[in-house]
Protein backbone atom coordinates (compact mmCIF):
# COMPACT_ATOMS: atom_id res chain seq x y z
CA UNK A 1 0.00 0.00 0.00
CA UNK A 2 2.90 1.99 0.15
CA UNK A 3 2.72 2.87 -3.66
CA UNK A 4 6.50 1.95 -4.06
CA UNK A 5 5.64 -0.68 -6.48
CA UNK A 6 3.82 -0.30 -9.55
CA UNK A 7 4.82 -2.80 -12.04
CA UNK A 8 6.38 -6.52 -11.40
CA UNK A 9 9.76 -5.29 -12.51
CA UNK A 10 9.87 -2.82 -9.63
CA UNK A 11 10.55 -5.64 -7.29
CA UNK A 12 14.43 -6.58 -6.11
CA UNK A 13 15.11 -9.49 -7.74
CA UNK A 14 15.81 -11.20 -4.42
CA UNK A 15 12.52 -9.97 -3.14
CA UNK A 16 9.82 -12.87 -1.81
CA UNK A 17 7.19 -11.09 -3.63
CA UNK A 18 8.06 -12.64 -6.59
CA UNK A 19 6.68 -16.20 -5.25
CA UNK A 20 3.88 -14.65 -3.39
CA UNK A 21 0.39 -15.53 -5.64
CA UNK A 22 -0.88 -11.65 -4.96
CA UNK A 23 2.12 -10.41 -7.19
CA UNK A 24 2.59 -12.65 -9.93
CA UNK A 25 0.92 -12.19 -13.46
CA UNK A 26 -2.82 -10.62 -13.41
CA UNK A 27 -2.62 -11.02 -9.74
CA UNK A 28 -0.84 -8.14 -9.25
CA UNK A 29 -2.65 -5.30 -11.61
CA UNK A 30 -5.57 -6.11 -9.91
CA UNK A 31 -4.24 -6.20 -6.17
CA UNK A 32 -2.50 -2.40 -7.90
CA UNK A 33 -6.18 -1.31 -9.08
CA UNK A 34 -7.47 -2.22 -5.47
CA UNK A 35 -4.57 0.11 -3.95
CA UNK A 36 -5.21 2.90 -6.06
CA UNK A 37 -8.75 2.89 -5.09
CA UNK A 38 -7.59 2.61 -1.28
CA UNK A 39 -5.15 6.03 -2.12
CA UNK A 40 -8.21 7.48 -3.40
CA UNK A 41 -9.99 7.30 -0.57
CA UNK A 42 -7.19 8.43 1.59
CA UNK A 43 -6.13 11.48 -0.29
CA UNK A 44 -10.18 12.39 0.34
CA UNK A 45 -9.19 12.11 4.17
CA UNK A 46 -5.80 13.92 4.00
CA UNK A 47 -3.89 10.73 4.72
CA UNK A 48 -1.99 7.97 3.49
CA UNK A 49 -3.47 4.37 2.23
CA UNK A 50 -1.90 2.88 5.20
CA UNK A 51 -3.05 5.16 7.64
CA UNK A 52 -6.51 4.38 6.20
CA UNK A 53 -6.32 1.16 6.73
CA UNK A 54 -5.05 0.70 9.85
CA UNK A 55 -7.98 3.69 11.06
CA UNK A 56 -10.12 1.26 9.34
CA UNK A 57 -9.20 -1.54 11.87
CA UNK A 58 -8.70 0.50 14.94
CA UNK A 59 -12.84 0.91 14.13
CA UNK A 60 -13.92 -2.21 14.24
CA UNK A 61 -13.62 -2.69 17.35
CA UNK A 62 -11.82 -2.70 20.82
CA UNK A 63 -10.52 -6.09 21.00
CA UNK A 64 -8.28 -5.24 17.88
CA UNK A 65 -5.24 -4.07 17.53
CA UNK A 66 -3.48 -3.35 14.33
CA UNK A 67 0.70 -3.95 14.38
CA UNK A 68 2.30 -2.48 11.32
CA UNK A 69 5.91 -3.68 10.55
CA UNK A 70 8.04 -1.72 9.16
CA UNK A 71 12.15 -1.29 9.41
CA UNK A 72 12.04 2.72 9.17
CA UNK A 73 10.93 5.32 11.85
CA UNK A 74 9.71 7.43 9.77
CA UNK A 75 6.93 4.48 8.70
CA UNK A 76 6.30 3.78 12.47
CA UNK A 77 5.99 7.36 13.09
CA UNK A 78 3.60 7.84 10.33
CA UNK A 79 1.69 4.41 11.04
CA UNK A 80 1.15 5.93 14.42
CA UNK A 81 -0.10 8.64 13.22
CA UNK A 82 -3.63 6.75 11.83
CA UNK A 83 -4.76 6.68 15.81
CA UNK A 84 -5.76 10.73 14.33
CA UNK A 85 -7.79 9.74 11.40
CA UNK A 86 -11.42 9.42 12.71
CA UNK A 87 -13.75 7.80 10.24
CA UNK A 88 -17.65 8.16 10.03
CA UNK A 89 -19.90 5.38 9.21
CA UNK A 90 -20.38 6.50 6.15
CA UNK A 91 -16.34 6.20 5.23
CA UNK A 92 -15.89 3.13 7.15
CA UNK A 93 -18.92 1.67 4.62
CA UNK A 94 -17.64 3.45 1.48
CA UNK A 95 -14.16 1.46 2.32
CA UNK A 96 -15.91 -1.67 3.19
CA UNK A 97 -17.46 -1.50 -0.46
CA UNK A 98 -14.48 -0.77 -1.96
CA UNK A 99 -12.21 -3.59 -0.64
CA UNK A 100 -15.11 -6.29 0.88
CA UNK A 101 -13.11 -9.40 2.87
CA UNK A 102 -11.82 -11.58 -0.10
CA UNK A 103 -11.61 -8.54 -2.69
CA UNK A 104 -7.75 -9.43 -3.00
CA UNK A 105 -6.54 -10.93 -5.95
CA UNK A 106 -4.38 -14.48 -5.66
CA UNK A 107 -4.30 -16.71 -2.84
CA UNK A 108 -2.80 -15.42 0.38
CA UNK A 109 0.08 -18.17 0.12
CA UNK A 110 2.17 -19.92 -2.13
CA UNK A 111 0.45 -22.99 -2.51
CA UNK A 112 3.82 -24.83 -0.29
CA UNK A 113 3.14 -22.66 2.54
CA UNK A 114 -1.11 -22.42 2.08
CA UNK A 115 -0.46 -26.08 2.75
CA UNK A 116 0.70 -25.74 6.67
CA UNK A 117 -1.71 -23.22 7.59
CA UNK A 118 -4.13 -24.19 10.37
CA UNK A 119 -1.45 -27.32 11.39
Amino acid sequence: MTGRFRKQEDLPEDDYRHNHPRFKGDNFQKNLDLVKKIEELAAAKHCTASQLALAWLLAQGDDIVPIAGTKRRSYLEENAAAVRVSLTAQELAEIDRTAPLGVSAGARYAPEAMARVNQ
